[in-house]
């Protein structure tokens, strides 16, 4: 048996059942026209979430995150694995 956490929120999990931490880039920023924090999964399409502080846009851009590879899961879609680098602007 491994050790560590068993369930997260945030993190999906592999078929053993234990947690695997993703390390997908977020980017946080203020957006005047929402009046919120923004934070944008690049690597994940169309992966965004919001909140009135930097930290609560962490917290849902984190289960957004685990939320999406789900989705893709369940439709057979591919799973980007993490750059786990600063991506280049378009």
């Amino acid at each position: 048996m491994l050790p560590g956490p068993r369930l997260a929120e945030i993190s999906p999990l592999n078929t053993a059942g234990y947690v695997v931490m993703q390390k997908y880039e977020i980017i946080i920023y203020w957006s005047d026209e929402d009046q919120a924090f923004v934070a944008d999964v690049p690597e994940l399409p169309d992966c965004m979430a919001h909140g009135d502080s930097q930290e609560s846009a962490l917290h849902q851009a984190k289960e957004a995150i685990s939320l999406w590879i789900d989705t893709a899961r369940d439709f057979g879609d591919p799973i980007p694995e993490p750059k786990g680098r600063r991506l280049m602007p378009s």
